[in-house]
């Protein structure tokens, strides 16, 4: 008899939960319910462990020293971009540069790519953008001259492909840049079709996988993406820690996002020369040990499997819509055709923050606001929601805490 990857995981789930040693605590006299993933996932002891171990045994600056243990640090983190390059997929090991977040490897593309784009040209994104993946193209149409274009929504929450086609029809669209899934509607979007419409009109195209990645798994090569971003703190890894991929020929096309050491081949008081990708894009010290981290924690990932995880994850947001809708008063925001374990609410009479409050108060940790993502409130007609998000570690019972404590913060208002 086959077992579906749901069973598999959810059979061993109290031995996965216990590799968190954070979730065994109490909040407010409650035990913990940690609602709050897409904002940023808790970390397994061997991530911790794994950057403790070489804090206190191997750290030394990368690159530059000679020493034995500059060395075995530089190895560390090299080997890490190693395992991201497979992780991704990348058909070449430069072609992965660290950043500190998905917003600076989104800023990087904005302001070096985007200095190849020529005034007239235009940037595509979409409704449901995050603030990341907008304001930068906000501030390169500033500088540059160039059109910024938005892709409507369905009331579903679902991207107008009729209308994304129509604004790329003229061909004046030179990069797409657009959500892999949404961080407030969980909506996955249909990222193949994108791409092929947006290399038919010979776009470019950068898809923020800030929360796609964490949910199943990606191929850029087999994607046929042009830019791919991710941060390391919500795939159970460390803050402080972010993920550029692009295609080797644009990367070598394209001019240093900062200056400063590593970056460069060799410098005079009359000019400097560039070192080669990625290091061009690496200024400074960066994130050593976080990067670490990042290998560590995707290595236990794919232990897990992305298949069982991304079963373990359909079954919990099918289950939390399912009793979600129980509760009188509440309403799912969006209902798209794929979705990931996000789901938005509101309930009648109760701000979202008071949602959010209250069920702290129980233990229960979700998101309140606009989750950086104000455009697609006004879209919605809405100021802010609650937002609860699932991952590896959550489980059907405290999403029945959360419907339960849901009901009694009803009634307190009713």
């Amino acid at each position: 008899m086959s077992v579906s990857g749901s069973e598999i995981i959810s059979a061993d789930l109290s031995g996965l939960r216990a590799q968190f040693p954070i979730l065994s605590q109490k909040v407010h006299g409650k035990p913990l319910v940690f609602l709050d993933s897409a904002a940023s996932a808790q970390k397994p002891d061997v991530v911790i462990d794994g950057m403790a171990r070489m804090m206190r045994s191997q750290y030394a600056n990368i690159h530059r020293g000679l020493h034995w243990m500059s060395e075995r640090s530089t190895e560390a983190y090299e080997a890490a971009r190693t395992r991201i390059a497979e992780f991704l997929g990348a058909e070449f090991r430069e072609e992965i540069v660290f950043t500190h977040n998905s917003t600076e490897a989104i800023n990087l593309v904005a302001y070096s790519y985007g200095s190849l784009i020529n005034p007239g040209q235009a940037v595509l994104i979409s409704e449901m953008e995050h603030h990341a993946n907008l304001v930068p193209w906000q501030m390169l149409r500033d500088r540059a001259g160039i059109e910024l274009r938005v892709a409507p929504i369905t009331d579903s929450g679902d991207l107008d492909l009729d209308a994304y086609g129509e604004l790329l029809a003229d061909g004046k669209v030179a990069l797409v840049a657009i959500t892999h899934m949404s961080n407030v509607l969980g909506t996955i979007t249909p990222a193949h079709r994108l791409i092929e419409m947006a290399h038919a009109v010979g776009a470019k195209i950068l898809l923020d996988g800030s929360q796609a990645v964490v949910h199943r798994r990606v191929n850029v090569r087999e994607l046929d993406a042009d830019f791919y971003t991710f941060t390391g703190h919500k795939l159970y890894g460390p803050t402080g820690i972010g993920i550029l991929w692009a295609r080797r020929e644009l990367l070598d096309a394209m001019p240093p996002f900062m200056g400063g050491g590593d970056m460069i081949s060799s410098v005079t008081f009359e000019k400097s020369t560039w070192a080669p990708i990625p290091a061009k894009f690496e200024a400074g010290t960066p994130a050593i040990v976080e990067a670490v981290g990042l290998g560590i924690a995707i290595d236990w990932v794919e232990a897990i499997g992305f298949d069982a995880i991304a079963a373990h994850e359909a079954a919990l947001t099918k289950h939390a819509l399912n009793v979600l809708s129980e509760v009188p008063g509440l309403s799912v925001v969006g209902q798209p055709r794929h979705r990931g374990g996000v789901i938005s609410f509101t309930m009648d009479d109760v701000h979202p923050h008071d949602i959010a409050t209250l069920l702290d108060r129980n233990g229960i940790a979700v998101r309140a606001g606009h989750h950086c993502a104000e455009p697609l409130m006004r879209r919605l007609g809405l100021t802010a929601t609650a937002r609860a998000s699932f991952a590896v570690y959550t489980t059907e019972h405290e999403i029945d805490v959360l419907a339960s404590t849901l009901r009694r913060i009803r009634q307190f208002f009713v």
